[in-house]
């Protein structure tokens, strides 16, 4: 049970550098509104890093009273998918974003070829014959300027010839390209005569067999933001060295005024997260996860399965900020985001795990009664629920020490505790089977001590909790570490301890429990059913996160 939120932005986003640029850009009168976009490709699923960017580029629109486009970067027709162009829409809406309107960059593809003809007939593009590796020793280093390819220097009307028979075909795969002219021997790199256009024999989703040649990002990203009147472009950092051939095609080609400005930030890195589409699609398709969505995985997808909330990713994307430089944050800050949403708004369940029977001796046999206990302390409007006490009952393995630590107030012999919402009893006599286990704990009430009682007032040390045993519901549990550890190189790899599968005892209200419920375990942690394995017969939780122990062993 739990308490559903409007999943709308309840509040606007604080300020930070980028809404400083904007702010000045406005007074300036140099844009009349604010205009943004989120341009995945449609190439994999999106991980909680395009998560950040979501939030700043629908939360900025929505700060400034501005429009903000979903745009599918779709200029790779080998790598795309309608199954990733679904699930990014599912993503955005689930984080409560509805974008202004859905664009696509193959919707612009007669454009983007149109500019690349003036390109040429103004000499500032050419059909080039060089091999990859040929162009990569033309390019230079970072100390060494680059050096002229042999076919710079073709007139506009060969190269436009060359260009039509790229269009039409006449190459393979990789044979020639179309080359911005711009400047080998620039500090920056990306300035170097870079490719704009590629031959790429593949039907492509949108557009079927009408190309055979796709115009690369950093010349389609410009032309798709002036023609959507886009004011900024909020890219992540690995971008700010491209502003400046972003700028060049929009000064070569066009008439756009203003033309978009592109702003970078830092892209989100968390400890112990691997983001990167091409090692999560890996993952995927070797089977080391379930899938896109598994619990584990930092996909979007992932998360919400695992029992994250979206407020919860907005209160985290909000809280880290929006940085100029990179940093890492750490995964136990978002853990802290998910833990602060969930606490006002999720009921209790007393679950135990690692089960050990109690018989309470002085108890009448085949007696039932009930004991109410809240559903959220920290939410009192959730109410009240009422759960079976009886003479057999579970307790958490947690809970029983034959042999006590100094400071452990829970049960072990001679000591006596107090059952939440039920009576105070104390262990007399421990019962093992033939191996040395612990078969059952024999143990007494006092009656006069129910809670709500006058007599439940009582001081005790210990409280646990209980699973009546006749009615108790056994249930599925899966435990989440995170999918990656550092190993001693400082690297990351794969945690072979991710995921740990277990069972316990549920009260008998988990019985109707439906896929996606969230609930606390008492004194355990925040789960969810899981939307996938859970039945009417398999009831199957998600650790969602822990809970702050009382106890440090």
């Amino acid at each position: 049970m739990a308490i559903d939120k409007d999943n709308s932005l309840e509040t606007t986003m604080r300020s930070n550098f980028i809404h400083n640029m904007i702010d000045e850009d406005l007074a300036g009168g140099k844009y009349q509104e604010v205009y943004t976009r989120f341009p995945p490709e449609p190439n994999g699923y999106l991980h909680i890093g395009h998560a950040k960017s979501i939030c700043l580029n629908f939360g900025t629109a929505k700060k400034y009273g501005g429009k903000c486009n979903l745009r599918y970067d779709d200029t790779n027709p080998v790598k795309e998918d309608m199954e990733y162009v679904k699930s990014i829409e599912a993503d955005v809406r689930w984080l409560g974003f509805e974008w202004d309107e859905k664009r696509w960059a193959s919707d612009y593809f007669d454009t983007m070829y149109d500019a690349a003809i003036e390109l040429i007939k103004k000499g500032k593009a050419y059909v080039c014959e060089l091999t990859a590796e040929q162009m990569k020793e033309y390019r230079g280093t970072l100390t060494e300027p680059g050096k002229e390819s042999p076919y710079r220097n073709r007139t506009a009307q060969e190269n436009l010839a060359l260009f039509e028979d790229m269009r039409e075909g006449k190459y393979k795969d990789g044979e020639v390209v179309l080359r911005a002219k711009i400047d080998m021997s620039s500090p920056n790199i990306n300035m170097r005569d870079p490719i704009i256009y590629r031959v790429a024999h593949a039907t492509h989703h949108n557009t079927g067999d009408k190309w055979c040649i796709y115009p690369m990002y950093d010349f389609a990203h410009p032309i798709e933001d002036a023609i959507e009147g886009i004011s900024h472009s909020i890219c992540t950092l690995e971008f700010e060295d491209h502003r400046p051939l972003y700028d060049w095609v929009l000064n070569e080609v066009g008439f756009w005024n203003p033309q978009p400005r592109q702003i970078e930030f830092a892209r989100l890195n968390i400890t112990n997260m691997l983001m990167s589409k091409r090692y999560l699609k890996k993952l995927v398709d070797e089977g080391t996860v379930s899938g896109w969505d598994d619990p584990r995985m930092p996909t979007i997808a992932g998360i919400r399965r695992r029992g994250y909330t979206p407020e919860a990713i907005r209160s985290f994307c909000d809280d880290i900020g929006v940085a100029k430089s990179n940093s890492t944050v750490d995964f136990a800050q978002l853990e802290t985001s998910v833990r602060d949403d969930l606490q006002f708004k999720v009921a209790a369940r007393n679950v135990v795990m690692a089960p050990i029977k109690v018989v309470i001796t002085n108890y009448p046999e085949g007696q039932i009664e009930t004991c109410a206990v809240e559903n959220n302390r920290n939410a009192p409007e959730l109410g009240e629920r009422e759960i079976p006490f009886g003479r057999e009952l579970w307790i958490d393995g947690e809970d029983f020490m034959e042999e006590p630590v100094k400071k452990y107030f829970r049960l072990f012999p001679g000591n006596e505790v107090r059952l939440k919402g039920g009576y105070f009893i104390t262990c007399n006599e421990v019962v093992k089977n033939e191996d040395g286990s612990i078969k059952e704990l024999l143990c007494t009430y006092d009656p006069e001590t129910k809670s709500g009682t006058e007599g439940g007032n009582r001081k005790v040390k210990g409280t646990i909790h209980f699973v009546e045993a006749s009615t108790a519901v056994k249930i599925k549990i899966r435990e989440y570490q995170t999918l990656m550890i550092e190993n001693e190189e400082g690297s990351l790899e794969l945690n072979p301890d991710s995921l740990h599968e277990t069972w316990g005892y549920a009260e008998p209200a988990v019985s109707d429990v439906r896929a996606g419920e969230r609930f606390q375990f008492f004194r355990k942690g925040y789960y969810i059913a899981d939307s996938e394995l859970t039945t009417d017969d398999d009831k199957v939780f998600n650790s969602i996160v822990s809970l702050k122990s009382s106890w440090k062993k």
